[in-house]
């Protein structure tokens, strides 16, 4: 009977000094795992502007397990997990960042739930080590987005988590090209398992997250699986029109034509922009959706023979 294998699907971006011990934390896993299963490593760099492609090239040519996709700019984290999902030919794949925030072993206890009949093993955080800012503004994320997202997007995750072939493959059918990849595996169900872990600091460089970016996946992931922010709108717009009302009664009592025209104008184009803003948002991923551009461009691809 053939040896299953599991396929690791690792996004870079400008991690050149973190390469050496991501590379190294593999090779211990594979150690320990090579009498069980085969496995690959499908590095996707994400337009690096460091010397991580040169580092990943190198390690193409002496290990026949690397394998190196390389876009011809920066599409993003989720589109680069989307990228090695494509390629992965494993019967589970594993996402996993190359900071080593996530500890590597962690993937034992993934790879241990699949083997008792988990679809989806996802790493659920007990700890992290990061700065203030980042754990509030995250704790806020995955509350808000709990409450009001149309299907149960479990909190304090990221995207490390182990998948089956079956998943990979229900996933490779959606054609979002705003993704929230997490969001997208709790979409298609099956059996999916937490496996608590601690977070640890970043070992070295600094995080491709940007505030803008962080930013960007919340707007995806909140309008991708909610409408939540044009019901946010109707109440908001609800609240100015009174607000707007309250002040042209009060403009009747005092009597201000002039309060009168200022509460009316500020209601009516408080709930006009909010609206349109709103609604835009919306609009505008759906013509995004429909001019149908592939998700990525690869400037380069090194993949050996499964």
């Amino acid at each position: 009977m053939a040896m299953k294998k599991i396929s690791w699907v690792l996004p870079i971006f400008n991690e050149q000094e973190n390469l050496p011990r991501l590379y190294s934390a593999l090779q211990t896993l594979r150690e320990h795992l090579k009498e069980r299963y085969l496995v690959e490593f499908i590095f996707v760099d994400d337009g690096s502007k460091d010397n991580s492609l040169e580092q990943l090239t190198k390690l193409y040519e002496k290990d026949p397990d690397v394998n190196v996709l390389s876009f011809s700019r920066n599409f993003g984290h989720q589109i680069a997990i989307t990228a090695g999902l494509d390629a992965a030919t494993g019967d589970a794949i594993i996402f996993m960042d190359a900071d080593l925030q996530d500890p590597p072993e962690v993937c034992y206890d993934l790879i241990t739930a699949w083997e008792q009949g988990s679809d989806v093993a996802y790493a659920k955080r007990r700890k992290r080590k990061d700065s203030f800012l980042k754990k509030l503004t995250a704790y806020i994320f995955y509350r808000v987005l709990r409450k009001f997202a149309e299907i149960d997007i479990p909190a304090d995750t990221g995207d490390f988590r182990l998948i089956t072939r079956q998943v990979a493959d229900t996933l490779k059918t959606f054609p979002e090209k705003h993704r929230f990849m997490r969001g997208l595996v709790s979409y298609i169900g099956f059996k999916q398992t937490p496996v608590l872990f601690d977070r640890n600091e970043r070992k070295a460089g600094k995080s491709g997250y940007s505030i803008k970016k962080m930013f960007r996946l919340a707007e995806d992931a909140f309008t991708g699986f909610s409408l939540a922010p044009i019901m946010i709108v109707g109440v908001l717009g609800t609240l100015l029109a009174l607000i707007g009302l309250a002040g042209t009664v009060l403009g009747l009592f005092l009597p201000s034509e002039l309060l009168i025209i200022i509460s009316f104008m500020t209601a009516l184009s408080g709930v006009i922009m909010v609206s349109l803003a709103t609604i835009g948002q919306y609009i505008g991923r759906t013509y995004q959706q429909v001019q149908d551009r592939p998700l990525y461009i690869l400037q380069k691809k090194l993949l050996h023979s499964p």
